[in-house]
């Protein structure tokens, strides 16, 4: 009798088509990336990828999706952790910020090959990312309303704190010489400076 905790040789083999999937368009974009290439890359036939999946831009929503709602999750729980305003936001720049940098190669494909979605998984995605920002705009007005924080414009200090974390993924390098927690650590204290953190 099988344990049903274990995952099943479907699904084994469908997170392997899409770790092959994040693998190529992190190598070759999704537009320059074909599905012999993703199926080389998982070790099966082209045949085999469509038993798991439909198409290529399938698994480029799956990876999306899966990284949105990753990132939501985190930004939750980062409010979640505390009552108050600043330390909220440190823990959410904290791991959004660590999150891009470790795992820049699927953060890069999640954010930058957006254009690449069905119009439906567009939506589907846009509507994720409308949570994710709402979040963080609503925790920056807190603080501000808290007194916390001291910043003109709440919507522009959110957006400029989104687009720094996701932007990591774009530069960030293994061997760059940074680790994801001295970005972490360094785009918490740059965060404090852009919401103007009170004492």
């Amino acid at each position: 009798m099988t344990d049903p905790a274990e995952p099943s040789r479907a699904d084994a083999t469908r997170a392997r088509l899409l770790e092959a999937a994040v693998a190529a368009f992190s190598e070759r974009g999704f537009h320059g990336t074909t599905t012999r290439d993703i199926a080389a890359a998982a070790g099966m036939s082209p045949a085999a990828l469509y038993v798991h999946h439909r198409s290529k831009e399938e698994l480029l929503h799956l990876i999306s999706r899966a990284g949105h709602e990753r990132t939501l999750g985190m930004v939750r729980e980062g409010i979640a952790s505390s009552d108050d305003p600043a330390e909220q936001l440190r823990h959410v720049v904290h791991d959004f910020a660590a999150h891009h940098a470790r795992d820049h190669t699927s953060a890069r494909i999640v954010n930058y090959e957006l254009a690449a979605l069905s119009p439906d998984h567009l939506r589907e995605i846009t509507a994720l990312r409308q949570q994710i920002d709402h979040e963080m705009r609503d925790l920056v007005e807190r603080g501000v309303a808290a007194g916390r924080f001291d910043t003109p414009d709440p919507r522009m200090a959110a957006v400029a704190l989104l687009s720094l974390g996701i932007d990591i993924a774009r530069w960030f390098r293994d061997d760059g010489g940074w680790t994801p927690e001295d970005v972490a650590s360094r785009y918490v204290e740059m965060a404090l400076r852009i919401v103007g953190l009170r004492p």
